[in-house]
């Protein structure tokens, strides 16, 4: 089946989970109202389904071409693109200032999780453009932004982000690229990244390259590494692309999936021909270039974890259509050959699909509500929200669209294992979203590391104080009237709280080494982001239940319903396990060496 946009739940999570409606309430953005924010979610929604859906096999299928180094992307991604960069979708939630509509980071998001569902491969490049542009308006000097902004905010032309090589991947202090100073105000780049999105394509006329690199007289390890801006062309003085600038794809990768998306091997400075590099420009201060990078890679792992939502929903769909159709063996009660979606079993995987892409819905709307928060009131609360929910956005929504898209083959049986149904697919595209922008591995720890122990903890035990809240308001309605719906969703919710506080509280008293901390952050982060997930879908419940007493009679709201009870008494069941494993896992993981000997 094709991809239909979800935008009745789009709509629901943002205005009763996330608090659209609240923060519109309250001011934060100006004249947006109702009308606005759907008519503009309906034009994504229609773009989604009648330009981008049709190329998902497409890109799959043709991938890109490399030769002679440039890159031509597949059959009509380059047609998509301009009707996208014409249309405005680039510049959603960036300034008027430079041309963008200035809307919230929050319609920014559901925006975004329509058109990388369509087509997951198209809509890498974006997300890297819009946080370039986040990362210059921040960082960059006025003569910078002047001369580069407009055209990328506008998406005539698009940008990457060069971190990784050979020797550097998740360890950036290992970088090798060198920066020198020129003596006009430029710099002379050389050396080599990988793994660069989009770094050589036929979809603009430019490409802005925004580059880690090393001063000579650099400090080592992270503390050394400056941010610098390497355009594919050269500018001319009317500011259009003039001569070829000193950079060059030397190869694209042969990836499990998304092949419609190029991920190339960048060489700067190769040939000499300007210099002795690439013509650069430094964005920000010198030896402050990872500071400015983490501008535009928080943006990225937002996006990255909307990922994981995009495709868990695009698989939910496919497979419950399938189910809906598929019949095979007889279901309790059946008097015949039964759709498969009767069977018990079946049912059970398509409620989990369902409940883990709900959940991290909304999770990253309530993320980038924070964000827009932070941003627009200079909410210092809002801001370590943002700051606590960014790495499990990341972290726990690629691993649910990771694991939904896993179920989404096993609902199609043998069929899910054969490439046209385009189950296979939506995996091997997936997949790669819990290792690139930080592991997943990397999320956990810089949550407990980094995040939790802020302020002596205050930040993470007002969002636990914010989470009993919700509960106690599940278990008001559940004893205020009939509301046998919710089952036990007040205690399990309870239970799982339990979980993560006590978790939460061993991790912030200290006294144990590092290897014991960081053996407790994967763990954690799983408590952490399931816990989360199950308290905003019963915040949604809660909504739900209020408007059906209220007289609306949509079976919609019962769903939502069900599915914040099934994650409640089927999967936050998993809470007290997880803290035991984030508390006493420290000691099984130092045992377990000797399993390698």
């Amino acid at each position: 089946m094709t991809y239909r946009a979800p935008l009745g739940e789009i709509l629901f999570t943002l205005e009763h989970v996330a608090g659209l409606g609240v923060a519109v309430r309250d001011g934060l953005f100006g004249g947006l109202d109702d009308d606005l924010v759907r008519a503009l979610l309906d034009q994504a929604g229609s773009f989604a389904e009648g330009v981008l859906a049709p190329l998902n096999r497409t890109g799959d299928v043709e991938g890109v071409r490399f030769a002679d180094g440039a890159v031509r992307t597949p059959t009509g991604f380059r047609d998509a693109y301009r009707r996208w960069a014409d249309a405005g979708w680039n510049g959603v939630a960036l300034p008027e200032e430079w041309g963008g509509a200035g809307l919230p980071v929050m319609l920014n998001t559901a925006v975004m999780e329509m058109h990388t569902a369509a087509c997951m491969a198209f809509g890498m490049g974006p997300v890297l453009t819009q946080g370039a542009s986040d990362a210059l308006i921040a960082h960059a000097s006025e003569a910078l932004k002047a001369r580069w902004l407009p055209k990328l905010v506008s998406g005539e032309w698009t940008a990457t982000m060069n971190l990784t090589e050979p020797q550097a991947g998740s360890d950036l202090g290992l970088l090798r690229t060198r920066a020198v100073p020129a003596g006009d105000g430029t710099y002379r780049i050389t050396g080599q990244k990988i793994f660069i999105t989009c770094g050589e394509h036929d979809l603009s006329d430019n490409i802005v390259h925004l580059v880690l690199a090393r001063l000579p007289d650099a400090p080592a390890g992270t503390k050394g590494i400056s941010l610098f801006l390497v355009p594919k062309r050269l500018l001319d003085e009317d500011g259009s692309p003039g001569a070829l600038n000193d950079v060059r794809c030397a190869g694209v990768e042969h990836k499990l999936g998304l092949h419609g998306s190029p991920t190339c091997t960048m060489v700067f400075g190769e040939d000499g021909s300007l210099g002795g590099g690439a013509v650069g420009w430094l964005v920000g201060e010198e030896n402050r270039g990872l500071a400015c990078m983490f501008t535009m890679m928080n943006r990225a792992r937002l996006a990255t974890g909307l990922q994981g939502v995009s495709i868990g929903d695009r698989a939910y769909q496919q497979a419950l259509a399938f189910a809906q159709e598929r019949r095979q063996g007889r279901a309790p009660g059946a008097a015949g050959t039964s759709p498969i979606v009767d069977h018990p079993d079946v049912r059970r995987m398509l409620l989990t699909m369902r409940a883990l892409t709900a959940a991290g819905r909304a999770i990253a709307y309530t993320t980038a509500e924070a964000i827009d928060r932070a941003e627009r009131g200079g909410d210092a609360a809002a801001q370590e929200r943002a700051d606590l929910l960014t790495p499990v956005t990341k972290a726990f929504c690629t691993d649910a669209g990771i694991e939904v898209a896993s179920l989404g083959i096993q609902v199609h049986g043998g069929m899910g294992f054969v490439e046209e149904t385009g189950a296979a697919q939506l995996l091997r595209d997936v997949r790669i979203t819990s290792i690139y922008e930080g592991t997943n591995g990397i999320q956990a720890i810089d949550l407990v590391t980094r995040k939790l122990p802020r302020k002596g903890g205050e930040p993470v035990r007002a969002m636990l104080a914010g989470w009993r809240a919700i509960v106690a308001d599940v278990a008001a309605d559940v004893a205020a009237a009939d509301a046998s719906a919710f089952g036990a969703m007040a205690p399990r919710l309870t239970e799982a709280l339990d979980a993560v506080e006590r978790a939460t509280g061993w991790l912030l008293a200290g006294g144990r080494d590092v290897e014991e901390t960081l053996a407790a952050a994967t763990p954690y982060m799983r408590l952490f982001g399931l816990t989360a997930g199950g308290v905003l879908l019963a915040k949604g419940a809660v909504a739900a239940l209020g408007l059906l007493r209220a007289g609306q009679d949509d079976p919609a709201l019962r769903g939502r319903i069900a599915t914040a009870r099934f994650y409640a008494e089927d999967l936050l069941t998993a809470a007290p396990g997880l803290a035991q494993t984030t508390m006493e896992g420290g000691a099984t993981l130092r045992a377990g060496v000797d399993a390698f000997a």
